[in-house]
């Protein structure tokens, strides 16, 4: 990776607030509508820099015609690891302060605010992990108070379940209660979802996929993987609970999953890898290597409530980890595909990720100004922020992951 995108001392000619998400040295991708138009743009400050433009401008060499000016990101993601790279750096360039805007590049920005910003990336597959130590202890000390909390398989290898790729939408999507059965007494009752929740999750999208029966190795994973963004997987846990047993989650989970709308690649990324927690005991070796973590700090807001403040960084499995083992039976990936962590749950009160384990499976119920919240309510308003910073390096952020529960459609 060139360092000078990521230099501290970079500055753009297009002016970022103090504490802006959208620094020179993010330059996250996403897809958005303007003028009648979508298409390729990066966030830069409080604007949106329109790469089709910027490309038939001349600003971007070496890349296919017409490649940022589809509704999806998923034909430059297909150009792979060095394309991604170069481009990067050349927006880098194209924005840095010290050679000033090119002519007529002004008119390649767009005001955030004017910006409708679309789902980033067509979504092949949805793969939702379950890699958290501290929530999937929770779960089973709640679920399972007998027995060890954690199931056999669990610290050998990254437990997970495909979702539905068709119900993922982007941030600002409203969310329809769903309906669905729960257990009841005598017999299954039915009508819409009495214990709705929210999941905090990281997510990763694939850019490069494998051929059928070929895994991709642990060292090669990230080669993989574009960038990341922030992921709400709903659940509806009376749904869930009547169901999943034995096959696992179904339409519990399936009628909704919010990402953020820009996705923040490793090269952005670079600066806040820490090394990752210590797996005991030491697992099989195609998962050994799994490199490193990402120091990322996330919020969840309830109505303009801060209710938990937690941290990706003690995650115990590592997405390269995770697309090894996806890959590990022959299985191809490909590009656009999501993966995400499952709830990241901290061990304190205050960082876990999922209403159910806030509120003890509504034992304990949150006392907020909008009222007392065991689980959501029409109306509620959850946003989900995620950002980087650490002493030497400029902060970057991942902006919003929002949605607002709407009430079921009988």
């Amino acid at each position: 990776m060139s360092r000078l995108t990521t230099d501290p001392a970079l500055a753009s000619w297009v002016p970022a607030p103090a504490g802006s998400d959208f620094p020179i040295q993010n330059l996250p991708f996403g897809i958005f509508s303007h003028g009648g138009a979508t298409r390729s743009g990066v966030a830069i400050g409080d604007h949106v820099l329109d790469l089709a433009a910027a490309h038939a401008g001349g600003a971007l060499d070496a890349l296919p015609e017409g490649v940022f000016a589809q509704p999806t990101l998923n034909p430059f993601m297909e150009l792979g690891h060095e394309a991604w790279r170069r481009t990067r750096e050349q927006i880098s360039a194209l924005l840095d302060a010290a050679t000033g805007p090119p002519p007529g590049a002004e008119a390649w920005l767009v005001p955030a605010t004017q910006a409708v910003m679309r789902l980033p990336v067509r979504i092949g597959d949805y793969v939702d992990f379950y890699s958290s130590l501290q929530h999937a202890t929770n779960v089973g000390r709640m679920f399972r108070p007998d027995a060890p909390p954690l199931l056999p398989n669990w610290r050998h290898l990254p437990v997970g379940y495909h979702g539905r790729a068709s119900s993922v939408v982007v941030s600002g999507t409203p969310v329809v209660r769903p309906l669905g059965q729960w257990r009841g007494e005598g017999g299954p009752g039915f009508g819409p979802t009495r214990r709705l929740d929210i999941e905090l999750e990281v997510g990763f999208v694939t850019g490069l996929g494998n051929p059928l029966g070929t895994p991709i190795p642990i060292q090669d994973a990230e080669d993989h993987i574009f960038g990341m963004c922030l992921v709400n997987d709903w659940s509806a846990r009376d749904i869930q609970a009547w169901e999943y047993v034995p096959l696992g989650p179904f339409l519990g989970k399936s009628f909704a999953t919010t990402v953020s709308p820009w996705v923040v690649t490793l090269d952005a990324l670079a600066p806040f890898r820490v090394p990752a927690v210590a797996q005991d005991p030491e697992p099989l070796p195609y998962l050994q290597g799994g490199g490193d973590a990402v120091d990322l700090q996330l919020v969840i807001e309830l109505n303009g409530e801060v209710i938990s403040h937690t941290s990706f960084r003690d995650m115990y499995w590592t997405m390269s980890q995770q697309l090894a083992h996806v890959t590990v039976n022959g299985t191809n990936v490909r590009c656009g595909d999501l993966y995400a962590s499952g709830t990241v749950s901290g061990a304190s009160p205050d960082s876990l990720g999922s209403l159910l384990e806030l509120t003890w499976n509504g034992e304990r119920p949150l006392q907020l100004g909008s009222g007392e919240r065991s689980f959501l309510e029409d109306g509620d308003v959850v946003v989900m922020r995620g950002w980087c910073e650490r002493q030497g390096a400029v902060r970057i952020g991942f902006g919003e992951c929002a949605g607002t529960v709407v009430p079921a459609r009988r």
